[in-house]
């Protein structure tokens, strides 16, 4: 299996918004990506534990990740999330994406959000339109 182009790569991790929030991309292949994420007090919400936007955005950065990984355009066409459990302050999260399914110009991916000790606290799935 060929990797990803370094122009590929380049690109998704140029993300600004994932450089706000501190989201990394620590794997890349076509199809799968992964990306990590530490909880900070600056990620919490009114409870004190993590906004769930902010768990979402790094699910959603693997998904966009491994859906763009093929150096072919693709954008989100939905997207669900069940949240699972909540961590403390300080753990990092990692998002774990793969393709599940390859229609040509849609795709499906399943992203498994885990803690430190490897326990799964989200589940994200989404599917893209490739453009062409």
């Amino acid at each position: 299996m060929a990797g990803v182009d370094a122009n590929v790569r380049e690109h998704i991790e140029s993300d600004p918004f994932c450089e706000t929030l501190g989201i990394e991309l620590v794997a890349l292949e076509p199809g799968h990506s992964q990306t990590e994420l530490t909880i900070t007090e600056s990620l919490l919400n009114f409870h004190g534990t993590p906004h769930g936007g902010a768990i979402y955005s790094l699910a959603d950065a693997a998904f966009a990740a491994a859906s763009n990984s093929h150096g072919q355009t693709a954008v989100a066409l939905e997207t669900n999330i069940s949240y699972l459990e909540a961590v403390e302050t300080g753990e990092t999260l990692t998002a774990t994406a793969t393709e599940t399914h390859d229609g040509g110009r849609t795709a499906e991916y399943e992203i498994e959000v885990t803690d430190e000790s490897d326990s799964r606290i989200a589940t994200f799935r989404g599917r893209v339109y490739r453009l062409r």
